[in-house]
């Protein structure tokens, strides 16, 4: 019973990833394609507005990698893909949620968080499962392999999709400009060049509807 319960203590554990709140907003407004820019017909003016979790954060992106498959490299096994997506926030358990666009000096201290966080989680796993997904963790973190980068790829593209359907809320809030979205773009390609032609495409409507300030 040592084993199960180890087992439950985790995933009593990745159940509180539910009470972290994000940056990012969720809104009621429509899909893309259709008007977001501020003051315009369903912007963001006529929505209304939450910040999202951490676990839903994942759960939307182990989505995106199943529906966004084909766009991975050739080759990339998506089975592990959607693991790690499903484990990569665990830590904010610990550490809380940091804006990705952050001073160097905060990333640097919630690397160290995240990587004590990593330690005390993934421990209370019975000893080889924990090592295993701590492995699949430490793998997106160090955005090596395939399946690392397109992962990542995912994690920096879905917020840019939040933050358009959101009218630009939550840049707004943190005063981010096209130049620092365009930044983590450039993870996007690494990680898929069509996603990332696509994210590049998307500032830049971003920026010419109002939403995104230049610069």
């Amino acid at each position: 019973m040592d084993h199960l319960t180890r087992q439950l203590d985790f995933i009593a554990e990745a159940g509180r990833l539910r009470g972290v709140l994000r940056h990012t907003v969720l809104t009621d407004l429509p899909p893309l394609g259709e008007s977001t820019a501020a003051g315009g017909s369903g912007g963001a003016a006529g929505g209304s507005a939450r910040r999202e979790n951490s676990a839903e954060h994942s759960w939307h992106l182990a989505v995106m990698a199943l529906a966004l498959a084909d766009h991975a490299p050739a080759g990339t096994n998506i089975a592990t893909v959607v693991a790690m997506l499903t484990l990569h926030d665990l830590v904010e358990v610990d550490a809380g949620d940091l804006s990705a666009h952050a001073p160097a000096a905060e990333q640097e201290r919630q690397h160290l968080a995240e990587q004590a966080a990593a330690d005390r989680l993934y421990g209370l796993l019975p000893a080889g499962q924990g090592a295993e997904l701590r492995r699949l963790w430490d793998e997106f973190e160090e955005r090596v392999t395939p399946e690392a980068r397109f992962a990542r790829a995912l994690d920096r593209l879905q917020p840019i999709l939040q933050d358009v359907r959101a009218g630009g809320r939550a840049w707004r809030a943190q005063g981010v400009t096209a130049d620092q979205v365009a930044e983590k773009v450039q993870l996007i390609e690494d990680g898929s060049p069509s996603l990332g032609e696509f994210a590049r495409r998307l500032v830049e409507q971003a920026v010419a509807d109002g939403i995104l300030a230049a610069g």
